[in-house]
């Protein structure tokens, strides 16, 4: 592979890591699930959560250039948090527009 084509800008989009967590309304929850994404100097890039009728709590997180296997990892570590029930992940990839 010639240096040039080293050095040249990848063209695959950056992926975004999204976490869905649904847990007992509990106001300790949020801090621990926080806590996975901050002990390791990560910001989430988008943050969501509500409580629904049935006193349930989901909150909606995305990480912007998290790799699958770490994004895989700390699904499963927010999924040893007590009180949440089930983590769901899923992997986006911003479109690259026509240059």
């Amino acid at each position: 592979m010639s240096c040039a084509a080293e050095s040249a800008p990848s063209t695959e989009p950056e992926p975004t890591a999204c976490f869905s967590v649904s847990a007992d309304a509990d106001p300790g929850v949020m801090p621990r699930v926080l806590e996975v994404f901050a002990k390791r100097g990560l910001v989430p890039t988008f943050w969501t959560s509500r409580v629904g009728a049935e006193r349930d709590l989901t909150i909606d997180i995305q990480m912007r250039g998290m790799e699958s296997e770490l994004a895989d990892y700390l699904a499963r570590t927010l999924r040893q948090i007590v009180g949440v029930e089930v983590v769901l992940t899923s992997e986006k990839r911003a479109r690259l527009t026509g240059t």
